[in-house]
């Protein structure tokens, strides 16, 4: 599933714009401006991290020492993004990137972009934020550090998440069982980050 009939509606009513290229098959989005309805995607600074991390621990059990946000930001600035509407980050995504072998192709080595943490603040949620941050983070990660793959954990329990993660053209690869430190498995989900044309189409 490269893009389902659901996100396209979801992606155009987000202020998206959804084009194909002419020679190819593949749908591409454009998101035209950074500046969407209600919110703003941009590069994480420094001086955003602790309303990150606050963030990060009200929104999820998973959490962070400000020398790992720092060092991702300082190994790969690009991929580390955050979402501002009223004035305020209201979400964030920090992404490494990885070289190892593929999540989607038998005994293939690729560069992966392996999704860290993402959070959106709960009354900011269902907003299309969650979508453009994680469409945003895979064009980065494939245009600023050649990554041909994405892949993220997400706890079994987390529907939410599943679902968009599944509209965004994720699929599960694995089970990782007692992957959380309460003992909760997790979904590894994985997709294959497109080519030159889409990542024309995200600029």
């Amino acid at each position: 599933m490269f893009l389902s009939q659901y996100l396209k509606g979801h992606l155009l009513h987000e202020g998206f714009i959804v084009k194909t290229f002419k020679g190819s098959n593949r749908e591409c989005l454009k998101a035209s401006p950074l500046i969407l309805e209600g919110f703003e995607i941009r590069t994480f600074r420094r001086e955003d991290l602790d309303r990150v991390i606050e963030i990060n621990t009200r929104c999820l059990p998973e959490n962070y020492s400000t020398f790992f946000y720092l060092d991702l930001y300082n190994r790969f600035p690009k991929t580390f993004l955050v979402a501002v509407a009223d004035d305020e980050i209201q979400g964030y995504i920090m992404c490494r990137i990885e070289r190892g072998l593929s999540k989607l192709r038998a005994l293939r080595l690729t560069r992966l972009c392996h999704v860290v943490s993402i959070a959106v603040m709960e009354a900011y949620r269902r907003r299309g934020i969650a979508t453009a941050l994680m469409l945003r983070a895979m064009r980065n990660a494939a245009v600023e550090y050649g990554a041909t793959e994405c892949f993220l954990e997400v706890r079994v329990s987390n529907e939410p998440a599943l679902r968009l993660y599944s509209k965004l053209g994720f699929r599960k690869t694995r089970r990782i069982v007692g992957y959380y430190m309460d003992g909760e498995d997790a979904w590894e989900m994985a997709r294959p980050i497109f080519e030159e044309d889409l990542m024309k189409g995200l600029k």
